[in-house]
């Protein structure tokens, strides 16, 4: 549990840098835009490593449950999630519509996805993990409105959100029913 925590916090800490403007640009002017990007990525890194090490560690010790979930939530879960991938590709392309609606569809996809796991796992683990990611995309965004960040000009529905569509749901199929037991343990279709 705390490697997970100490995961968290690197993870999770690294990334709320970026919402703290002033400390930031300090940052980059002292280090340099190279070393910074550098010492950032290397404690993302190090964070996320963390978190699945620290993870996989807390499964193995057994979980702390502290609810129990009612059957119907894991079946609401991959609904919620259903979005997810979708606006993963979303984020990762320019333009479109769906981007425009969302206004940053990175930080909707881990709301998501976090909401989705909170819903479906009663345990303290998760709790920890998906709580966390979920409160710092809600911070992340509440923080981009304080600072006055443009949201992106709405288009008309094209090409990108139908390659970011077609794209995002079968990454879905393909994770949901094959990649989730081999990269995570746990079976969640079929």
């Amino acid at each position: 549990m705390r490697l997970l925590v100490a995961g968290l916090v690197l993870f999770l800490g690294t990334h709320l840098l970026t919402t703290r403007r002033a400390l930031r640009a300090g940052l980059i002017e002292r280090l340099g835009p190279l070393r910074f990007k550098g010492l950032y990525s290397l404690a993302s890194l190090a964070g996320f490593a963390l978190v699945i090490h620290g993870f996989g560690t807390y499964r193995e010790a057994g979980y702390i449950d502290v609810w129990t979930p009612p059957r119907g939530l894991a079946h609401f879960a991959m609904l919620l999630n259903l979005p997810v991938f979708v606006l993963l590709a979303t984020a990762y392309l320019p333009g479109g519509w769906i981007k425009g609606k969302t206004r940053h569809p990175m930080l909707l996809a881990i709301k998501c996805w976090a909401l989705a796991h909170l819903l479906a796992n009663g345990d303290l683990g998760s709790m920890l993990l998906f709580g966390g990611f979920l409160a710092w995309a809600a911070y992340a965004r509440m923080s981009m409105r304080e600072r006055g960040e443009a949201d992106p000009a709405p288009v008309a529905f094209g090409r990108s959100d139908i390659v970011a569509v077609a794209g995002g749901l079968a990454a879905y199929a393909v994770f949901a029913l094959w990649l989730h037991p081999i990269a995570i343990g746990v079976a969640v279709a079929g």
